[in-house]
């Protein structure tokens, strides 16, 4: 019983990292052919950065391979959107 849920949970985490990677790329695509950052948050994407860099780090402590791979992926999706708003 408990490999299988094992299983389940990490199913779960794996989609879950799926959604959470998905949900950004649309504004990483829109923020790469447009430049047009005006409508997004300096603080925001400055908090979420900072908030996906501590994920990814808790999930390297933990050895938690969805919460690391969802959140440097994510750290990196959101962190094209914060440079290109600083620069703009």
């Amino acid at each position: 019983m408990a490999g299988r849920t094992l299983d389940t949970a990490l199913i779960v985490g794996y989609l879950a990292s799926a959604c959470s990677v998905a949900s950004f790329v649309p504004q990483v695509w829109k923020v790469m052919r447009t430049d047009d950052t005006e409508a997004i948050s300096t603080r925001m994407y400055a908090l979420t950065v900072v908030g996906f860099a501590l994920w990814s780090a808790f999930g390297m402590m933990r050895g938690e391979w969805p919460i690391i791979l969802t959140n440097s992926i994510c750290f990196c999706l959101s962190g094209v959107i914060f440079i290109k708003k600083l620069r703009s």
